[in-house]
């Protein structure tokens, strides 16, 4: 390269810096607000006498479902309209919402709080990616991406520690209720939602790059963001999909109200065997706006829909891996809550060891899975599989000793191996996914990749361990105490079939790659 490219080739500025510190506070606060609620579970639990499906519920479906849903419209808004504006408007509805939380005095509203800060999550990482490739040239991009991607580990660890030490102080200073009647874990709600307001109003004092710029393309966004959202959203968030599927014809309504009838009655006989309504009503309502989505996307674009949910492979991938992040967040929900109440661990203690685990084994799973994943699919279009095969068995028998053992160390140790050896598989499942389609289908086979592993991990992994400690669980004094050692080694049952669902992949994988162009439509 010559010394006049070099010059005229676009740099990062110091302003670009100071722009990616800013967001990865904002990525912190995202999921500081995500995860406390793991650590306040114990209280939560005991002052408004739920159950443990009912905490699982909260820790999943509750905020998984709702983020999965808006973060494909919110996406589009985000290509389309002021990425400082949506993200400074993101960050104060989900850190409101979970101030909100502090007041709940039931499990329907602190629900409805959980709700939209999933909504209000669902605009962090569309705008940050998008306002990060404007503000950093190609070469500087992937650094930048990960730096930003730090906050997640920080943030879920930092969760922890911050939520044990106001809970524990809150009730220390107020025994009987602080201001308002306030107990701990209110005010640990509190404590972490309200700062996000203050960095909201800083995220908007950021200056809005021009789209393209670092790149030398000019890109021309839609003329009417908001008409081209509330599109989106007809084809994703019920009911707007009814009018969705109208609009392409009385032949796809009846479909699309056949499909809503028949998730309805499944989802009716779920709340008759567990009992448990707001699980399964999330859920019903999940699965039935991926079938609208996809059934959108046949009409849209049958390209794209052919290499997406035509192809087995990239199904059994994605939910193969869905199934890996099944386990990885019932962990994240349930292993302090376990640690406390099973092994009697201080709260304070559990929270500093279990936050810096999971961002230390977090982080290196990630990046030694990734380096790996690479190495092997030099070998073997199919090699990434592999790794994400390991991320399915690796974390097995650390789950068995960890939740089995009575020592706090082993207990901590096996938790650690447990999170890195799952953390590994999450890089070559998205890789593989993006090796099966063409390059213009990248983002909407992301948005798939996301809504699959969100909705079959987050919606189901907290969730399923609770309602298994219940069921082995015993009524003492007329409250029921679940079996949560029972609950987390239940995980072990995914195995199976996630192996299975892999071993079909990784035979698949190399001739759905070698036939994209030629399924596509696009190439001879």
């Amino acid at each position: 390269m010559d010394e006049d490219q070099q010059a005229t080739e676009p740099r990062a500025s110091g302003y670009s810096w100071y722009v990616l510190g800013v967001l990865v506070l904002v990525y912190i606060l995202n999921f500081i607000d995500r995860q406390v609620v793991s650590i306040l579970a114990v209280d939560i639990k005991s002052d408004l006498d739920l159950t443990d499906a009912d905490m699982g519920f909260l820790g999943g479906a509750a905020f998984g479902v709702f983020y999965a849903l808006f973060g494909i419209p919110l996406g589009r808004l985000a290509d389309n309209w002021n990425r400082v504006r949506l993200l400074s408007l993101g960050l104060a509805l989900w850190s409101a919402m979970t101030a909100l939380s502090g007041f709940a005095r039931n499990q329907v509203s602190l629900s409805f709080a959980r709700m939209g800060v999933g909504i209000g999550e669902a605009t962090a990482s569309p705008t940050a990616y998008s306002l990060i490739s404007d503000y950093f040239p190609k070469q500087r991009r992937a650094t930048a991406l990960a730096i930003y991607s730090s906050g997640l580990y920080l943030g879920g660890g930092v969760s922890l520690l911050i939520g044990a030490q106001i809970v524990q102080g809150w009730n220390a200073a107020f025994p009987e209720g602080g201001p308002l009647g306030l107990v701990g874990w209110q005010a640990a709600f509190l404590a972490v939602g309200i700062p996000g307001l203050l960095v909201a109003l800083w995220v908007a004092t950021l200056r809005e790059p021009v789209r393209g710029a670092m790149d030398g393309v000019a890109a021309v966004s839609s003329p009417t963001p908001f008409a081209d959202f509330l599109g989106d959203l007809s084809a994703i968030v019920p009911p707007f999909t009814l009018i969705g599927a109208w609009r392409r014809g009385p032949g796809a309504f009846l479909i699309n109200l056949g499909v809503a009838a028949l998730v309805a009655l499944l989802a009716l006989g779920m709340i008759h065997i567990t009992g448990n309504l707001p699980q399964w009503l999330a859920v019903g309502l999940g699965y039935y706006a991926v079938f609208s989505w996809a059934s959108a996307l046949r009409a849209r674009d049958p390209a794209t829909f052919r290499l997406i949910w035509g192809t087995p492979a990239f199904i059994c991938t994605t939910l193969g891996y869905g199934l890996v992040s099944l386990v990885a967040y019932a962990l994240a929900f349930w292993s302090a809550p376990y640690a406390e109440t099973v092994l009697g661990l201080p709260k304070q203690e559990l929270a500093f060891v279990l936050g810096a685990n999971g961002a230390v084994s977090g982080f290196l799973g990630v990046i030694i899975g990734g380096r790996v994943a690479d190495a092997l699919r030099a070998k073997n279009p199919a090699g990434r599989i592999y790794v994400i095969l390991f991320g399915v068995l690796a974390p097995m028998i650390p789950l068995w000793v960890g939740y089995t053992t009575p020592d706090p160390t082993l207990f901590y140790t096996m938790n650690f191996l447990a999170g890195m050896f799952g953390a590994a598989a999450l890089g070559a499942a998205a890789a593989t996914t993006q090796d099966l389609v063409l390059p213009r289908m990248r983002g909407t086979a992301t948005a798939s990749f996301f809504l699959g592993t969100t909705l079959v991990g987050l919606s189901f992994g907290a969730y399923l361990v609770g309602q298994i400690s219940d069921f082995a669980g015993e009524v003492v004094n007329g409250k029921l105490v679940g079996d949560l050692r029972t609950g987390i080694l239940s995980l072990i049952g995914v195995t199976p079939i996630a192996v299975a669902l892999l071993v079909y992949a990784l035979r698949a994988v190399p001739a759905a790659e070698a036939t994209m162009l030629k399924r596509a439509g696009e190439g001879s």
